[in-house]
């Protein structure tokens, strides 16, 4: 895996919580001039728990889960009980939920998976919490490029909970242990960007942990691995 240089990583973060303060020189570069700090003087509200994408979120209207077991559970009625919830919260603002999200799932039928046009992608069950229960992996298709990753799971009482939302185009999404790697296109064709998240049982959600650079297989020119795909725009 590429790994890129400290400021490209930071750079590629600065659209969220990167601080330019963190920004180092890179040496003799010729002439060396000090970061410059934008709208300094302009900081974002900061938000409510429930705006936080990390934050778990026990998901209303839902039954208990019987054996503590979330392959029991339709996850169509997850995802539909969550995205209701959410635009409720957020007032259809998009804060929590994009607008399309409830659009979308009016194509699901009653069907166990939701029927053809159910735009709920088909679940991935894996246990990131490392407790022996497995969580519920899934995404809401938003367009043919926008998608709402979403992880969900079960509480010691039964209670679905969501661990994580992210809004993104799913480039690839991986797993492995107590691990969850999302892969997004950048706009370098060369490079997909890869957020490492990972299971944090203090806070009980899952956590960005590591934001890297990952060469773009279709660009570079080499061999697809069985699991690989080319890297889209």
């Amino acid at each position: 895996m590429y790994r890129a240089p400290a400021v490209l990583v930071l750079a590629l973060a600065l659209a969220g919580c990167a601080d330019v303060e963190g920004l180092q020189s890179e040496g003799d570069l010729g002439t060396v001039h000090a970061p410059q700090s934008l709208w300094k003087d302009i900081h974002p509200d900061p938000p409510d728990p429930a705006q936080k994408p990390g934050t778990a979120s026990v998901v209303p209207d839902l039954p208990k889960v019987a054996g503590l077991s979330m392959r029991t559970v339709n996850p169509v009625s997850v995802v539909r009980a969550d995205v209701t919830s959410a635009t409720e919260q957020d007032g259809g603002t998009g804060r929590l939920v994009d607008p399309r999200g409830v659009q979308r799932l009016a194509l699901c039928t009653q069907a166990a998976d939701g029927g053809p046009d159910c735009p709920v992608r088909p679940p991935v069950f894996h246990d990131l919490t490392g407790n022996g229960r497995e969580e519920l992996i899934t995404a809401l298709d938003l367009d043919g490029r926008l998608s709402e990753l979403r992880v969900y799971t079960v509480q010691d009482d039964g209670r679905i909970a969501r661990i994580l939302s992210r809004r993104a185009v799913l480039e690839g999404v991986q797993v492995a242990a107590e691990h969850l790697a999302v892969r997004e296109p950048t706009s370098n064709p060369d490079h997909v960007a890869v957020s490492d998240y990972v299971w944090d049982p203090k806070a009980g959600i899952m956590n960005l942990t590591q934001l890297t650079l990952d060469d773009c297989a279709s660009s570079t020119g080499a061999p697809l691995g069985p699991d690989a795909q080319r890297c889209t725009r």
